[in-house]
């Protein structure tokens, strides 16, 4: 760690973030002078996944709003992602300042132990330094299944119109934006139904076989609930409505930001109850499922995306943001 201007002290609580599993915490200090810099973070995650940091500087009354950190997921020696911290909220009467930063973890990827994350961070006087943080990949398995289309799911799922282009090219647009201001949930989210009964799992590796001989492999960006048509749908947060249309692929569609880069989707809704806009909170009515574009039959499909990449939607119904101090 680079010498500095201010001297502080570092502290690290990991939290492993698994719904009804026990916290190990990770503790580890540097002492010298007036801050405290704490982190909470998930030192555990499965493929599929994500990775939360919580930074939390405890300082005498200067502007430490102005920091600016970002954070770095490495495997070995390599460098795997990056993502800049935002600002979650800045209590000048405990002297408290609080920023959060996540990471999106590739199905693909094996488990390994030889993973880290890495915290650069830079104060308000111009004074640079960095720390690293253990972190491990656990196993995981997912399903392969074979899907036989019908004529009219073929077509769909082959349909090259610019109509369809231009929808894909829309919610890309969406999903690659983050707005660092727009911070509306902190805590655990909640499923967006209340049924049980789930038809198809995160990243599951599909095959789609066609009614002309051929097919396609792609893999399952959510969760699918077996539910009837007209079965009602909720947000899993509070959050903003940034999409609520009909799409070709995806039926009656609607698409929330929680939080800067981090956006939850449900398709193949028969009704939707919100607009573009709309400020909605956990269990806010938005729509009723159905079987509305590519659809072998009533069901709700729940997405959840960080920073453009599908991750796994129960790891948010879990302390994900590692809020608990």
């Amino acid at each position: 760690m680079k010498k500095f201007f201010y001297s502080f002290y570092i502290f690290l609580i990991a939290t492993i973030a698994l719904k009804c599993m026990p916290v190990a915490a990770l503790e580890k200090s540097f002492t010298s002078g007036n801050y405290t810099v704490k982190v909470n973070y998930n030192d555990k995650s499965k493929p599929g996944d994500a990775v939360f940091v919580r930074l939390s500087f405890l300082h005498p009354l200067v502007q430490i709003e102005k920091t600016t950190a970002t954070l770095e997921l490495y495997l070995d020696e390599k460098r795997l992602d990056k993502t800049e911290f935002y600002l979650l909220r800045n209590d000048s009467s405990t002297s408290k300042t609080v920023f959060l930063a996540g990471i999106p973890l590739s199905s693909w990827w094996s488990s390994k132990n030889n993973y880290s994350l890495k915290v650069i961070y830079t104060l308000p006087d111009g004074t640079h330094s960095d720390f690293s943080l253990p972190f491990a990949l656990e196993y995981k398995e997912f399903i392969s299944e074979t899907i036989p289309l019908d004529s009219r799911n073929t077509s769909i799922k082959t349909d090259t119109s610019s109509t369809r282009m231009q929808q894909i090219n829309k919610l890309n647009a969406i999903l690659g934006t983050i707005n660092k201001e727009n911070v509306y949930q902190t805590t655990s989210y909640i499923p967006p139904t209340s049924a049980t009964r789930r038809t198809s799992y995160f990243a599951d590796r599909r095959v789609y076989t066609y009614t002309d001989g051929n097919s396609s492999t792609s893999l399952h960006y959510g969760t699918d609930y077996g539910i009837p048509t007209g079965s009602t749908v909720k947000s899993c947060a509070a959050g903003r409505v940034v999409m609520a249309e009909d799409r070709i692929s995806t039926g009656w569609s609607v698409v929330i930001e929680h939080l800067p880069g981090l956006y939850s989707l449900y398709y193949h809704m028969s009704k939707l109850e919100v607009k573009e806009g709309d400020i909605v909170k956990a269990g806010t009515l938005i729509g009723l499922s159905g079987a509305t574009g590519l659809a072998t039959g009533p069901h709700l499909h729940w997405e959840m995306r960080l920073n453009m990449s599908a991750v796994n939607p129960d790891y948010f119904t879990t302390d994900f943001t590692c809020a608990s101090e």
